[in-house]
C-alpha cells in the first residue's frame, strides 16, 4: 500500500508560471488592493471592478503552463497516494497531471451564484460581466473565497491530513488562516517538509524540515527525502 502524502501548496508555487502574487514585490498589490478586490466588502462596495479583475487574472491563467513543480508533484503519485490542498485558485496542479486537488479557496474558472452557492458552473476562461445572471435571475460572480468569507472546505481538508504519512508545505508564507492552521492537525510523528525560497517562520511546535528553494527544484529535492525517508526504490 502506498504511502500517504499531503502537500500544501501557496502562491509560491505558481510563481514560476508567471501568475503573480499580491505579496511579490512586483505583484498584483502594485496594481490592485487585495481588499478592493479579494474580499466580500470589496465586492458588495465594486463588483464590476472585481468582476475585472478576475476576468483579467483568468485571461492570463489561459496562457499559463504547469511549471516543474507542478508536473514533480504528479510524478510523486507513482510512488506514493498524493492529496494536493492548495490555496491557488489556478488549475495548473490538474493541467500538471495531479488527480487529487481540494481548492480551498475556490476555482478561478469556475463562477457561482450570489444567490445560490450550489449552483456552480465551470466557465474555463470566458469573461463574465456586470449583469450576467444564473438561472434563477441572481448575479454570477467568481467562485472564490474572499477574505471576510468562511472556507467551505476547511473542515474536510483538515480531517484528511490526520492520515498523512508525510506532508509538505510549498510556496506559502504560513500567514493565510485558516490554512496555516492545517499543519496542526498533521499527527506529530509525521514528517514536514517546507520549501520556500524565502524566509518563513518555522511553527513553534512543530519539528519542520526546510528546503530553500523555489517550487520546480524544491520538489526535486522533496521527491529524494521522501524516497529515502521511506525506503522506497525507483
Amino acid at each position: 500500500m502506498k504511502k500517504k502524502l499531503y502537500i500544501l501548496t501557496g502562491a509560491g508555487m505558481s510563481a514560476e508560471s508567471g501568475i503573480k502574487t499580491f505579496r511579490d514585490s512586483d505583484g498584483l498589490w502594485e496594481e490592485y488592493d487585495v481588499m478592493t478586490v479579494a474580499s466580500i466588502d470589496g465586492w458588495n462596495k465594486n463588483p464590476p471592478l472585481v468582476l475585472q479583475f478576475y476576468n483579467e487574472r483568468r485571461k492570463q491563467l489561459e496562457t499559463a503552463q504547469p511549471n516543474d513543480g507542478h508536473k514533480g508533484l504528479a510524478e510523486l503519485e507513482k510512488q506514493f497516494e498524493v492529496h494536493i490542498i492548495t490555496q491557488n485558485v489556478d488549475n495548473l496542479h490538474e493541467r500538471g497531471g495531479s488527480s487529487n486537488v481540494v481548492h480551498l479557496h475556490g476555482e478561478l474558472t469556475k463562477v457561482t451564484s450570489c444567490a445560490d452557492p450550489s449552483y456552480v458552473i465551470d466557465i474555463g476562461y470566458k469573461e463574465i460581466q456586470w449583469g450576467d445572471k444564473c438561472p434563477k435571475g441572481s448575479q454570477l460572480r467568481p467562485f472564490i473565497v474572499w477574505f471576510g468569507e468562511a472556507v467551505p472546505v476547511f473542515y474536510e481538508a483538515s480531517q484528511m491530513v490526520r492520515d498523512a504519512d508525510a506532508f509538505a508545505v510549498i510556496g506559502t508564507s504560513l500567514n493565510v488562516y485558516p490554512a496555516a492552521g492545517l499543519i496542526d492537525y498533521v499527527p506529530s510523528n509525521v514528517p514536514i517538509y517546507l520549501i520556500d525560497p524565502n524566509d518563513v517562520p518555522s511553527p513553534s511546535n512543530r519539528k519542520v524540515e526546510y528546503i530553500k528553494e523555489k517550487a520546480s527544484d524544491g520538489v526535486k529535492i522533496l521527491t529524494q527525502k521522501l524516497l529515502n525517508q521511506f525506503k522506497i526504490k525507483v
